[in-house]
């Protein structure tokens, strides 16, 4: 068995002190390249310092929820620690929402104040009619003077870090987890359980962790887990560079890397793909990058060889979940204990266990394909006011129900073969079918709908839906996807409809999917 060694006790310390320990340790470096801007550690603890006074000017007292809508900017690491500095809670927002969908996080997490980017205004000011309860919006702009602005309340707020903070219990972040109903979820996850996690990634071997060395590309969204706890914190804990990146685009992805040296890459599925295919990469300077993980979705073990190959570079997987932190597994990178298609074995103190997928309290062995859960410091404390769902998912020993199915070998490393929850995972973003189900049946001529992930190798898995029609109707296949794009967010665009003259069910009403992908 591989296990790697124990990192206890885990720090008890707040999430933004691991920003002002950067501040203190490497102040004139700089932290963050924005374009053409570029802020160092004492600058982004005296913004987030400030900024705090200003929330707390604002009413935000510990507890209260306050959000952020931005693309990956510096003003959102600057928000992201200003909040928590105030003892408030941070619920990031998928800045590709669409107005129903902001209204469900706004008003579900009960967010007093949102940090919302210009760019992301007018979309904002559309939800606000379906918000129920008052919210605040806080603009960033590049114009630093407008009153009310993001950059007029750092600029003219009081540094403060609040006091009294309960880092076990008290929540630092609420981001939204897809369920299988439909409804986002809100994870409560702990300055503890953030911590925890940037702590067992720092304390990787063999050149994985960040150091103070190291230039990071931040291309995958900050409002996501994997951005904010895998990249954000740990970058700042090290004292590492971050490049940020707002929008995904392959030839300014490589010209990002060359420009500015970058030294470990973290990326997902469908960018591999996209660079194992892209003829542009070869007459790139890509002999600065040390390696490359992969998260967010499986990655098979031939693709991973290719685009180690076309890197030049060892290429591993990781694996995690809103709901720990995210991180839970992640691979080697000396070539002796490599495997690839393998999630790796656990990090620091992390428990994991393959169990029976019909009675979950019968542990299976190596080899056996089973359910896989994990329990450590890093899982969440359950679902925003919502402890059905976090009895569903959370066993009363802490122990984590991934829904993924898997194996794992004598050595503990871990394959991910497919997945229990109905969710399908779309460039690793979770989208859950129920939603689009409800969406397509509210449409006049639809009698009838379900939805399944059909694989894809470029995405992994896309929305295909099943459609019955009413009587009569002629609406087109194209007429579908036009509606359900007209109200979600583009990576829950349905990619593919068949018409059909009934949904599969049982007796209860729920819908057969198995048959519907057998078919």
């Amino acid at each position: 068995m591989t296990t790697r060694p124990s990192l206890e006790p885990y720090g008890t310390y707040p999430i933004h002190d691991i920003l002002t320990n950067a501040s203190s340790k490497y102040p004139d470096k700089p932290a963050i390249i924005d374009g053409d801007k570029t802020y160092t550690f004492s600058e982004l603890e005296k913004f987030s310092s400030q900024f705090s006074g200003s929330l707390k000017d604002l009413g935000i007292t510990k507890g209260e929820r306050v959000g952020i809508l931005a693309p990956n900017c510096a003003e959102f690491v600057i928000a992201f620690h200003g909040i928590t500095k105030s003892g408030g809670v941070v619920t990031t927002i998928n800045s590709g929402y669409r107005e129903r969908e902001i209204a469900h996080q706004v008003q579900d997490s009960g967010c007093k104040i949102l940090v919302v980017h210009e760019s992301l205004n007018e979309i904002f000011h559309e939800a606000t009619n379906l918000i129920k309860n008052d919210v605040e919006a806080v603009v960033i702009t590049d114009d630093h003077g407008i009153d009310g602005s993001f950059w007029q309340l750092v600029n003219s707020g009081n540094p403060h870090t609040a006091s009294g903070l309960d880092t076990i219990n008290d929540l630092a972040a609420l981001p939204y987890s897809s369920g299988t109903t439909g409804l986002t979820k809100g994870v409560m996850l702990s300055h503890f359980n953030l911590v925890s996690n940037v702590e067992q990634l720092m304390g990787l071997s063999g050149g994985l962790s960040m150091t103070e060395q190291d230039i990071i590309l931040v291309h995958l969204p900050l409002f996501h887990i994997y951005g904010m706890n895998v990249l954000m914190n740990p970058c700042i804990a090290a004292g590492a560079t971050q490049v940020m990146m707002g929008r995904f685009d392959m030839e300014e992805f490589l010209s990002l890397i060359e420009t500015h040296r970058v030294t470990k890459l973290f990326t997902v599925p469908p960018v591999g793909l996209g660079l194992s295919q892209y003829p542009g990469v070869a007459s790139r300077d890509l002999t600065c990058l040390e390696f490359a993980m992969f998260g967010a979705a499986p990655l098979s073990g031939e693709l991973q060889v290719k685009i180690s190959e076309v890197l030049d570079c060892t290429v591993i997987q990781g694996y995690g979940m809103t709901e720990s932190s995210p991180v839970t597994n992640i691979d080697f990178i000396e070539p002796a204990l490599l495997k690839p298609g393998s999630i790796g074995p656990a990090v620091s103190n992390t428990e994991e266990k393959i169990v029976d997928t019909e009675d979950p309290g019968k542990q299976l062995g190596p080899g056996e394909i089973g359910e896989l859960m994990v329990r450590g410091p890093q899982v969440m404390l359950g679902y925003f006011n919502n402890p059905e769902a976090t009895e569903e998912t959370l066993t009363e020993d802490g122990w984590l129900h991934t829904g993924d199915i898997g194996k794992m070998d004598e050595d503990g490393y871990v394959w991910v073969l497919d997945r229990k929850k109905e969710l399908i995972k779309y460039n690793g973003f979770q989208v859950p079918p129920a939603e689009l189900e409800g969406l397509l049946i509210e449409h006049p001529e639809i009698a009838d709908a379900a939805v399944i992930g059909k694989p894809d190798e470029a995405s992994g898995e896309i929305p295909k839906a099943f459609v019955v029609k009413t009587a009569g109707s002629n609406i087109s296949e194209d007429a579908i996807m036009s509606f359900v794009a007209s109200k979600v967010s583009t990576f829950k665009h349905v990619r593919e409809v068949e018409f059909i003259e009934a949904i599969p069910k049982n007796p209860s009403g729920k819908i057969l999917r198995r048959l519907l992908k057998d078919q």
